[in-house]
């Protein structure tokens, strides 16, 4: 990928002189240059080229457009412009930005999440190793390459387990064995992964299937736990229910509801597992994002992020609960919005449901309006066009949208969820 720093429809100088403060966003969706500028922020934006267009300048100052993981080429350029127009903070909610925004933080004496609380949070094992050493969430884990090392997990901690890998996120690459003849052959299905066409912005690295985590498979529903923390204080924002999977792997979420319907003992245990899970991992501010299993033997951690939710899950937060996740990552560690001082109460329901049309190629899309025109209806992401070609479900990348609606409680939201994705028709025909 070429590098270009590019003005975008603001002169650095005058931007400079505002007074403004100004941050450095590493990749994500156009809302979030956005809100910042609404802020009153200055913006610098690190992006893959192809993810940047004329839709951004208008609350871009200066665009740096490479392959933003690549923090060697990344860092110079950064280090150059903080020189010249300096920034408070360099900020990310994109999984692949995370690390670099906190390697650049930490080079330029910013304030932000340190390298080894984000290294902590992507990297499974460590994270594993890290919950085993202080006693939290207790589960079997390791680390294997071959077909043999499966064999050993199992031997020593029986079926099913899971198979998946030490740092990727979006349901890639994840397989439950369930029975002896797959024991033999996870490993070959695994690493023939790394055959597939991935483009910049899929995996973290070229390497990411040369290695894969083995856990116990843990039983029961899942939930996440959206959380803000302010100086190491953290705030439940939302507990969101996980209603339903597909997908090859079986772990494809479908459908999100908030709030939690689970009994409130049970939402109690969760709280305090992920206040004490953060503390381990050393989090202190900004957001995030952990999975959790509701065992037979108690809630157990799956895995955290120091982002927000994918899909819609702030605009879900927002609506249930009246809190933009987005808003307070970019303004609270500037002074621009006020800190939570308590969890927030439930204004009402909110459900996502998925986009899942048959596989093919994408011939019409319809029903678009009378959805946005339904008085449930929040919000509508369809990512298909006539031509595009729908592959079978198998990550949380093949979906082919979502709606989010609402109700009085999550279990009206959810009706009307389902009644809305129903009425988004895409039809498509077999692939010649």
């Amino acid at each position: 990928m070429s590098i270009d720093a590019v003005p975008t429809g603001h002169e650095s100088p005058t931007a400079a002189a505002s007074g403004r403060p100004r941050v450095l966003v590493i990749g994500g969706k156009l809302k979030l240059v956005r809100k910042a500028r609404e802020l009153g922020l200055d913006v610098v934006h690190a992006q893959y080229p192809d993810a940047y267009d004329r839709g951004h300048w208008p609350y871009v100052d200066q665009a740096l457009l490479l392959d933003y993981g690549d923090i060697d080429r990344l860092l110079p350029l950064a280090r150059a412009l903080h020189a010249a127009y300096p920034f408070q903070a360099a900020v990310s909610l994109f999984e692949l930005g995370l690390l670099p925004a906190a390697r650049i933080n930490e080079a330029l004496g910013l304030r932000g999440e340190s390298v080894d609380t984000v290294e902590l949070l992507l990297d499974k094992w460590r994270m594993r190793q890290q919950l085993a050493a202080k006693g939290i969430s207790p589960m079997a884990s390791a680390v294997g390459r071959s077909a043999q090392d499966v064999r050993d997990f199992v031997d020593r901690h029986g079926l099913p387990i899971i198979v998946k890998p030490v740092r990727e996120s979006g349901s890639v690459g994840v397989f439950r064995v369930t029975d002896e003849a797959e024991v033999d052959t996870v490993a070959e299905r695994y690493r023939s992964l790394d055959d597939q066409e991935w483009v910049v912005g899929d995996l973290f690295a070229a390497d990411s299937f040369d290695e894969f985590l083995m856990e116990e498979y843990l039983d029961g529903p899942e939930v996440s736990v959206e959380t803000l923390s302010f100086d190491g204080r953290h705030v439940i924002v939302a507990v969101t229910d996980k209603a339903e999977f597909g997908g090859g792997s079986g772990f494809v979420e479908l459908g999100l509801s908030q709030p939690s319907r689970h009994p409130e003992e049970t939402l109690r245990e969760v709280r305090q597992l992920v206040t004490d899970f953060l503390d381990a991992m050393g989090l202190r501010n900004g957001p995030s994002h952990t999975e959790i299993r509701l065992t037979s033997r108690g809630p157990r951690v799956i895995e955290s992020h120091n982002r927000i939710g994918g899909y819609g899950v702030n605009e879900m937060v927002e609506t249930a609960y009246g809190v933009d996740m987005e808003l307070h990552t970019l303004g609270t560690p500037l002074g621009l919005v006020e800190p939570l001082t308590a969890s927030p109460e439930p204004r009402g329901g909110v459900a996502l449901q998925a986009l899942t049309p048959e596989p093919g190629r994408v011939v019409e899309v319809t029903g678009v309006d009378a959805v946005r025109a339904d008085p449930a209806f929040v919000d509508l992401h369809v990512k298909l066009r006539p031509g595009d070609v729908v592959a079978p479900l198998t990550w949380n990348e093949d979906i082919g949208g979502y709606v989010i609606a609402r109700g009085a409680d999550a279990t009206e939201a959810i009706a009307h969820s389902k009644r809305l994705a129903e009425a988004i028709h895409v039809r498509t025909e077999p692939v010649r």
